[in-house]
């Protein structure tokens, strides 16, 4: 695959998206890497997310950012306040997203992406 259908999308300071990064790299798999709080998200790209995907895989109420969310802001949360909330707290995605050319896999296993690439 070429390195403008491979896109990684997470935090360049985060743990698994680093691993991931490295998976790739050692795997010669050429790939764009987004840091999502510095690069930011659009509307439609976490849309495209949230419809693929859905918005309670994509949001990650594990994160140290959900935790310090106020308790209205996590109260009723459903898919439309669920995209404001990743668009105002990027952060908050699920990492990292590995975007295929439009196949989308959250998270980070090098087991997964061993069936995705070999």
């Amino acid at each position: 695959m070429s390195r403008s259908t491979i896109t990684l999308y997470g935090l360049a300071t985060c743990d698994t998206t680093r691993a991931a990064r490295k998976w790739l790299d050692a795997h010669g798999q050429d790939h764009a890497f987004h840091d999502v709080r510095e690069d930011g998200l659009t509307r439609g790209l976490v849309e495209g997310w949230v419809k693929l995907l859905g918005w309670e895989k994509v949001l990650n109420k594990a994160s140290t950012t959900w935790r310090g969310l106020p308790e209205a802001d996590k109260a009723g949360i459903d898919q439309k306040r669920a995209i404001a909330l990743l668009l105002a707290h990027p952060t908050l995605v699920k990492r990292p997203v590995l975007d295929r050319g439009g196949a989308l896999s959250l998270g980070f296993k090098p087991a997964i992406y061993a069936d995705l690439f070999c």
